[in-house]
């Protein structure tokens, strides 16, 4: 990987492969139908982190990572089931005990 221009574009494809080909066939969705977009990105010690999602309406988030010392990319796959706010004070008190 030379650079973060190259490891966000190979992330992308990625991501659109993996998404495209886990689509539901009553979908109807052609390849292009969908964007791919980078929500967040990281460059530590050599190794660079993608946080990746698509405009398709199925609650997937991928994670896209590059280890430098292998030579490998790890993609994670992740379904959205809720997002929820946890309070964790109360009026001025903790919720729990320690």
């Amino acid at each position: 990987m030379k650079n973060r221009f190259d490891f966000i574009k190979e992330s992308k494809d990625i991501v659109r492969n993996y998404a495209y080909k886990h689509l539901d066939v009553t979908d109807n969705i052609e390849k292009q139908d969908f964007d791919v977009y980078v929500v967040w990105y990281a460059y530590e010690l050599g190794n660079q982190k993608a946080m990746i999602s698509t405009s398709l309406l199925d609650g997937m988030y991928y994670e896209v990572t590059y280890n430098i010392n292998k030579n490998e990319i790890y993609l994670d796959a992740y379904k959205k089931f809720e997002n929820k706010v946890i309070n964790l004070k109360k009026e001025g008190e903790w919720l729990w005990k320690q």
